[in-house]
């Protein structure tokens, strides 16, 4: 009898042991499916976030950074089937792009981040409607490049405008037998230069289907150009001609040798040039009526509207905007050889103005007396995420044939241009 009884207990106990290890399976996986993930996924085009991830992964043990490198993480972002936590990338502003990403003004109010420490017309630009989207992680300004011997001709330590580059380079110029030997400079040598000098006539490329733009501001800047070679170089024949013969070697072996006066630059450029090279040089920034135009393409920094991993986030952009830690990037990045194929931080100045103003010069001394005018620095207006490949396919190469034609009429319109090159690359618009 009493082994009958224990046959039957052992028969009862063990559907009642079955029921509670898938009672104690489906609540473990309950609890793993509302878990919150401690993984968060960040999307870049910057390989410098990378490292940082690796840094922040090394430094605590409670989340993980993960990074995917895409060319184009803000296009990816309006057809993806699986989306990121974080992105840090270029044109995330756009009409199309900035609707994924969640306020952060939290991070504020919870004093984890400081909003005084950014530029503030640069932070503002990730404002929308009153709420802080986007933080700006990374930006370039348009520099004017000489050899250091020349540093006495230029009054002003920090910026130098139009009329100054125009004069000193007419200044410069020695002709032999109706042909230059020597040149001061041309917005003719640098299509970028063309557009920098747009962006200074108030020309306000912008957003739009796909871009809109001030046309008078831009002819007027067309026309600057034109007299502007006309007068001081002869014209654009003379010019070409003194290119064909000379620029075989780079720009600024040119400006050491002194066959040019002055090269053009961004900021990344001249601060990943060779230690070498960089010594004999000196710059300043290209400015007008105390403006400092930035560059395209300013990195900026959001956090995806339904990201589940919201203390993952929360804690690396936390860790990312402390002076301390950019501090340290920097280091490591030196300490590794990093800067001399990437500058500062993530390609670029600190949007942290506290970071750009007092750290940057300890790890780039020829900042020093330097540094941009922070007023001065002026953001561009939101342009469109396909801005990249329609400056290069369109907007630069009509500059370049634009200022080499008397009249707009004698080639196909920037209007038509965009429209056909919109229409082939979105033939579904």
């Amino acid at each position: 009898m009493y082994r009958y009884s224990s046959f039957l207990k052992r028969v009862f106990l063990l559907p009642c042991l079955l029921m509670l290890f898938s009672a104690c399976t489906v609540y473990e996986n309950l609890t793993n499916l509302f878990k919150e993930p401690a993984v968060a996924i960040l999307w870049t085009d910057r390989p410098e976030f990378a490292l940082y991830a690796g840094y922040f992964n090394a430094s605590q043990n409670e989340f993980k950074i993960e990074t995917e490198y895409l060319e184009l993480p803000a296009q990816k972002l309006t057809n993806a089937e699986k989306y990121p936590d974080i992105v840090a990338g270029n044109w995330l502003k756009s009409t199309s792009t900035r609707s994924f990403f969640k306020p952060l003004d939290d991070l504020f109010k919870d004093d984890i981040i400081s909003q005084s420490a950014f530029y503030t017309r640069i932070l503002d630009l990730g404002n929308i409607e009153g709420k802080q989207y986007l933080l700006p992680v990374a930006f370039n300004i348009p520099a004017l490049v000489f050899a250091r011997t020349q540093n006495e001709s230029l009054s002003n330590p920090f910026t130098i405008e139009m009329a100054q580059i125009r004069e000193l380079g007419k200044a410069y110029n020695i002709q032999r037998n109706g042909n230059f030997t020597r040149m001061g400079f041309s917005p003719a040598w640098n299509d970028e230069f063309l557009f920098i000098t747009a962006a200074l006539f108030n020309s306000s490329f912008r957003e739009a289907s796909p871009v809109a733009w001030d046309a008078l501001a831009l002819e007027r800047a067309i026309a600057f150009v034109q007299e502007w070679i006309n007068e001081a170089n002869n014209g654009i024949q003379a010019e070409d001609e003194f290119t064909f013969k000379y620029f075989y070697d780079p720009p600024t072996k040119l400006v050491l040798s002194g066959r040019i006066l002055f090269t053009y630059m961004n900021s990344a450029q001249f601060f990943t040039l060779t230690d070498e090279r960089r010594t004999d040089l000196d710059f300043r920034w290209i400015s007008e009526q105390d403006t400092i135009p930035l560059i395209e393409g300013t990195i900026y920094y959001g956090i995806y509207r339904d990201s589940k991993a919201k203390k993952a986030t929360r804690a690396f952009t936390q860790w990312f905007f402390q002076e301390n830690t950019q501090r340290l990037l920097l280091e490591t990045a030196r300490k590794n050889r990093i800067n001399e194929t990437h500058f500062g931080i993530a390609g670029g100045f600190s949007a942290m103005r506290t970071v750009t103003e007092y750290v940057f010069p300890q790890f780039y001394p020829g900042l020093l007396g330097h540094m941009p005018p922070a007023d001065f620095l002026s953001p561009p207006n939101i342009l469109p995420r396909n801005w990249t490949a329609l400056k290069e396919k369109v907007i630069l190469p009509y500059l370049h044939e634009r200022i080499r034609h008397e009249s707009k009429d004698e080639i196909r319109s920037l209007e038509r241009r965009i429209a056909e090159w919109n229409r082939l690359n979105n033939p579904r618009q």
